[in-house]
């Protein structure tokens, strides 16, 4: 049998392959600790769940960030859970959980088979109550973000995250359980987000994730009463950016840890704006409930912006539009 010699590439086909390698070449890869994600776009904690793997090329993803899991069992908040506004949302959700050994038995394996880094998000009313969390968690997860800031566990929220003593004592138990990555997630309301990202860092955190959703009390418009069943919940969606976006810039320049931005990311130029401020990764949350493909149009456009402006990475870019 003779084979034919291969066809001679043509202008059409080179020019693919050409920009097949430069896209190839973009470097978007972060670390966080000893964990490397092949590019900064990851969900916020509670905005994904194993399922959209059947919707969306997980695969494309940093990594996925997992909803919070206590150490037992909890119901979430009363109905109503959920609230829409004219620029984004309020919600108070409750962060049902399974514990930690629920988690292990029926969702871990879920968040396994989509084949990127496991971020587990780990909650608690006490800063006493996360080292035991992890302890339950068995090493599960390549690591481990503290959820110290959620506004709606009850209608106080939680202080541990604006009070820099006790993120010290949280972060230094749990890092006394594993030697995995630690991200502190920050609330939006503090004293000094410097002092509260210097505190993490000192007491062992490999980054600091800034913000959590800003505690919000929305009423209906008829008998100016509660609309949500735990009175407050979280705003989230483009609405809380600009603020997001100060405490970012006030974070990165307080610590050499990486800080992640969360907070109204809805696009590549979203996340840019973040990058340019300092933030070394993202979070998207509200955007994927309107748009589940969100997270991936972002990376893909980050990637192809780099390609454009013939940077190898995000930092070669906006060095080139500040020169």
């Amino acid at each position: 049998m003779t084979i034919a010699p291969p066809m001679p590439p043509t202008d059409a086909r080179r020019a693919f392959f050409d920009a097949r390698r430069a896209f190839e070449a973009v470097n978007l890869s972060v670390r966080i600790g000893s964990l490397t994600l092949a590019n900064p776009v990851m969900p916020a904690s509670g905005c994904f769940g194993p399922a959209l793997g059947r919707l969306i090329p997980v695969a494309e993803l940093g990594a996925v960030v997992t909803k919070t899991v206590f150490g037992t069992p909890r119901g979430g908040n009363a109905a109503h859970r959920l609230t829409e506004l004219r620029a984004g949302m309020v919600n108070s959700v409750g962060i049902p959980s399974r514990g930690a050994a629920g988690y292990l038995a029926a969702q871990h394996p879920l968040y396994l088979a989509l084949g990127v880094p496991v971020i587990v998000s780990v909650g608690g009313h006490r800063p006493g109550e996360y080292a035991p969390v992890v302890r339950g968690l068995r090493g599960a997860g390549d690591a481990y973000e503290l959820n110290v800031s959620c506004p709606n566990l009850d209608r106080h929220g939680t202080d541990i995250g604006s009070d820099p003593d006790a993120i010290g004592t949280v972060v230094q138990a749990v890092r006394r359980e594993t030697d995995k990555p630690l991200i502190v997630k920050l609330p939006v309301l503090v004293s000094s987000i410097a002092d509260c990202a210097q505190a993490a860092e000192a007491a062992g955190a490999d980054a600091v994730c800034v913000a959590n959703s800003i505690p919000a009390l929305p009423l209906t418009a008829d008998t100016r009463s509660p609309v949500l069943g735990n009175v407050i919940g979280g705003l989230s969606g483009p609405n809380i950016r600009p603020v997001v976006l100060r405490l970012v810039w006030l974070a990165a320049r307080a610590v050499d840890i990486p800080v992640i931005a969360c907070g109204g990311i809805e696009t590549a130029d979203d996340a840019l704006d973040y990058f340019s401020v300092g933030a070394r990764a993202v979070q998207v949350g509200t955007a994927s409930f309107g748009r589940p493909f969100a997270m991936v149009e972002i990376i893909r456009a980050l990637q192809e912006r780099c390609e454009g402006a013939a940077a190898a990475d995000i930092a070669e870019l906006i060095e080139l539009w500040r020169a």
